[in-house]
């Protein structure tokens, strides 16, 4: 007679070679893969809807900004041509768009200038083109020199904290408009005659380099408080008993865990010099005529608003657009690095 612990080890084992016998073409677990922090941001951004129509507004200004000489060309039109000197039927006795809706036609889409009778639609164009490339290399300056300054005054801390915070507090409390305002004149100066025509490079490297040096510290204050809590953890602790050296240290453990805030910090940084860059050339002293730029489209229109109020239309309409969906943009990329926040 067969015991039961006999019987009830031969259904244990039988049923152990159920299971570890081959179950013909069974699926096999999906393996789990862990993703970076840039995979986790990506995808919590796809689901944002409001974020990818503000991404791909943001890309179309800058697409049709750099390929403007295309559009222009296949357009048939320029913004240097005073197409009202070559047809005098398109000005007025008073140099005012004598067509409608400020001279919209099939020829002039946007219609044309008073004055001169350029183009309004490559004008635009080309002023996109000439306010969002110089404010996007003065942004680029200023992330930098943020990013330097506030590494260094926060990692190293003591007397280099010390110093470069009252550098940071001096320049915070110049008047930032009013001193662009003052310097682009006197910068101009210092490399081009009075009875010189001043080249288009120099205005840009000027407007650049004004706004570089005076719109840095909100950022550089931030990286430095970031720097100041991230060289208190473990890790940056761990690698300083590994030998590393504070160039490594910066390089290795501190800048990737600074991304998040740089990144969204420039995405607020860039709207604003926009405008700065527009504000230059509407008070005067940014880009002159006839360099096309958004300032100063707001520069001539302000004149002339009240008996050609459709030159201001499509401008003013572009400008509000892109900072709408820049803003929505930034935003959105706050939440995706950082979901706690909210809106």
């Amino acid at each position: 007679m067969t015991s039961p612990i006999e019987i009830e080890g031969a259904v244990t084992s039988s049923a152990l070679d159920k299971e570890s016998a081959p179950q013909g073409d069974a699926p096999e677990p999906k393996k789990l893969e862990g993703r970076s922090p840039g995979q986790l941001m990506w995808r919590r951004f796809k689901r944002d809807k409001t974020g990818i129509i503000s991404a791909c507004i943001v890309l179309f200004f800058f697409a049709i900004a750099a390929l403007a000489p295309v559009i222009t060309k296949l357009y048939g039109k320029d913004p240097y041509t005073f197409y009202g000197q070559d047809d005098p039927t398109l000005l007025n006795e008073f140099n005012l768009p004598a067509g409608p809706n400020g001279g919209m036609s099939p020829e002039h889409w946007f219609g044309i200038d008073p004055n001169y009778g350029r183009d309004v639609f490559s004008y635009l164009l080309y002023g996109m083109r000439t306010s969002l490339y110089t404010a996007l290399c003065a942004t680029i300056g200023m992330v930098l020199l943020g990013v330097v300054i506030g590494l260094t005054a926060g990692y190293f801390g003591g007397r280099i904290d010390y110093w470069l915070g009252r550098f940071t507090d001096f320049m915070m409390a110049l008047p930032n408009q009013l001193f662009m305002v003052a310097a682009m004149p006197v910068i101009v100066a210092v490399f081009v005659a009075p009875d010189e025509e001043t080249p288009v490079y120099i205005r840009f490297l000027a407007i650049t380099g004004v706004m570089w040096m005076l719109t840095w510290m909100s950022l550089s204050r931030l990286v430095r408080a970031v720097t100041m809590s991230l060289r208190e953890r473990e890790f940056v602790e761990a690698a300083k008993v590994a030998g590393a050296t504070p160039w490594r240290i910066i390089r290795k453990e501190l800048l990737p865990n600074l991304v998040t805030p740089i990144i969204v910090q420039g995405t607020y940084l860039l709207p604003s010099t926009i405008l700065s860059v527009a504000f230059l050339s509407f008070v005067g002293v940014g880009y002159q005529d006839p360099t096309p730029d958004w300032g100063l489209m707001f520069a001539t229109a302000a004149k002339i608003y009240e008996q050609d109020p459709t030159y201001m239309f499509f401008p003013g309409v572009a400008m509000v657009v892109f900072f709408v969906a820049f803003n929505l943009l930034g935003d959105s990329v706050r939440d995706a690095f950082d979901p706690k926040t909210g809106r």
